[in-house]
């Protein structure tokens, strides 16, 4: 099969699965792969096996043809397409919760030296480092890389990665407890998506509407969540996103459990459990070990929480996810507290404390925590996090933390 050939079945593919016919899609661009005698059009119908495949949740298949488009990208001597090769690499070892490796990766494409179709990439590669640092609770090298991805969206106009930085910066600050700026970011994506996003997929719809939606649950506005999570989750079943209808389907297991409705909550969790387990996702089963645990609890079967929650701490011990580490030892001392089981809650309360610590998630200025409650928190331009009000109220010269100079607040 020669180029013009290559190229002409690759463009069939993309119209086919740009119409939702995906199994015809993949059949083309796997014919393609197997005839082709072009290493350029070979690459680049790797890039679209892959793009599938990880739309699917197929993540596994997504590191098997990230792996074959490296050697491809080897054969060419081609730095641009080894910079896209090491990304999809990055991004497939993202899914798979294996973040060091991610990181690695991603750190490999920013010291590439390639051209200009590179540094486009850039931006892409510190969106998948912050998604990498997020998932290892390594919330200061998480927050410097969202800024790189922002700064390289608006220096390129790339209203798309934008788009996807300000969903993960919600997520972000989901997790640090600024209920607020997790609403605000989201809510700027979607509002990205209503402006620029004709031509765009869904997904950018879809991703948003799901950030907002934990969002609202966390500020106790639940018809609102369950609003935007249907919408999500609508897009997500009309397209087979299996891994946003896993996310959606947690979602609505936490509204309902926010409702006290554990009935309707299980099911949820269950379903959301299967996806992910197919998947493999592995911080979000323990998200759902840590919801099932907190339902367990709610009916006061605490030997039930405690073995939900063992398991999401295994998951998260795993993956290096620390602050679900800190969740689980959170609420097994509330546990043991009610068991009135002294020795197991100062070991808890030991294990608790050494988890703030490490995570550093205390204010610079007054010591407090961050992350305990919800709070509005500011970033210095150096990433350092502290509480809005004591940044208001006391004032610096400089970071408190590494002493930069600058006051000046951060973009997010």
């Amino acid at each position: 099969m020669g180029q013009d050939q290559t190229k002409q079945q690759i463009e069939k593919g993309l119209k086919l699965y740009q119409s939702n016919d995906t199994e015809k899609a993949l059949y083309v661009w796997m014919k393609v792969l197997r005839k082709t005698s072009d290493p350029g059009g070979k690459f680049r119908v790797l890039g679209c096996l892959i793009t599938a495949h990880s739309e699917m949740g197929k993540y596994k298949e997504m590191l098997q043809f990230s792996l074959a488009q490296i050697n491809t990208a080897r054969e060419m001597e081609d730095p641009d397409y080894l910079t896209e090769g090491y990304l999809n690499l990055a991004r497939s070892n993202e899914k798979l919760c294996d973040f060091q490796k991610t990181v690695s990766y991603c750190e490999t494409c920013l010291n590439m030296q390639g051209t200009t179709v590179s540094l486009q990439l850039n931006g892409q590669v510190c969106l998948s480092m912050g998604n990498a640092y997020l998932g290892l609770s390594v919330f200061q090298k998480a927050l410097v890389s969202y800024e790189k991805a922002l700064r390289y969206a608006h220096n390129n106009d790339d209203k798309m990665l934008e788009c996807r930085v300000c969903c993960s910066l919600g997520n972000f600050y989901i997790q640090l407890k600024d209920f607020e700026k997790a609403l605000f970011f989201p809510c700027k994506a979607a509002e990205l998506v209503n402006d620029y996003g004709k031509g765009w997929s869904l997904k950018y719809r879809a991703m948003s509407q799901y950030h907002m939606s934990v969002a609202y649950k966390k500020l106790m506005r639940l018809p609102d969540a369950m609003e935007c999570c249907e919408e999500s989750m609508k897009i997500a079943l009309q397209h087979g996103d299996r891994p946003l209808q896993a996310l959606c389907l947690l979602n609505f297991a936490d509204i309902h459990r926010c409702q006290k409705d554990v009935d309707k909550a299980f099911p949820r969790y269950e379903s959301s459990m299967c996806i992910m387990s197919e998947i493999g996702n592995r911080l979000g089963q323990a998200s759902i070990y840590v919801g099932v645990g907190k339902c367990w609890i709610l009916q006061k079967e605490y030997d039930k929480a405690l073995d939900s929650l063992q398991r999401a701490n295994d998951l998260a011990e795993a993956i290096g996810n620390k602050l679900c580490i800190l969740k689980v030892h959170s609420l097994c001392e509330g546990i043991y507290r009610c068991k009135e089981q002294q020795e197991e809650l100062r070991e808890q309360v030991v294990k608790f404390l050494q988890c703030v610590e490490e995570l550093e998630l205390y204010c610079g200025m007054c010591g407090e925590s961050i992350g305990e409650k919800n709070q509005q928190l500011q970033a210095l331009p150096c990433s350092h996090i502290f509480h809005l009000k004591c940044l208001q109220t006391n004032g610096t010269k400089g970071c408190p933390k590494c002493h930069r100079s600058s006051v000046k607040l951060g973009f997010v």
